[in-house]
């Protein structure tokens, strides 16, 4: 997919929470499933998730904060994170940040 960076990622939908994630390419056989797609945070409200499945993150563009309510981390581009299946992130941001994600999941389960 040329420039998917650019493309338009859909909205979460939670109020008052500028959160955007739209699966990209994935595999929905089989008992491992791989969901991998982006993911878009704007400055607003922080964004609470539990993670039903393990994710791993690469920020692409700006910045994003990501607290598990004992550890806090900066990340910027180029980062990488992980996020094991049971997991609760909160993110947030100062500005905004953009971030390629593959997760354990089918396709649009997220």
């Amino acid at each position: 997919m040329k420039n998917a960076q650019a493309m338009d990622i859909k909205s979460m939908s939670m109020p008052g929470i500028e959160a955007f994630l739209q699966d990209v390419v994935g595999s929905d056989g089989g008992p491992a499933p791989l969901a991998c797609g982006l993911f878009r945070l704007e400055k607003s409200e922080p964004l609470k998730y539990e993670y039903t499945y393990d994710e791993a993150k690469i920020i692409l563009d700006g910045e994003m904060t990501v607290s598990d309510g004992t550890t806090t981390v900066e990340a910027h581009r180029g980062d990488v994170l992980f996020f094991p299946k049971g997991s609760t992130i909160t993110f947030t941001t100062a500005s905004s940040g953009l971030g390629f994600i593959c997760g354990q999941r089918q396709r649009d389960a997220a």
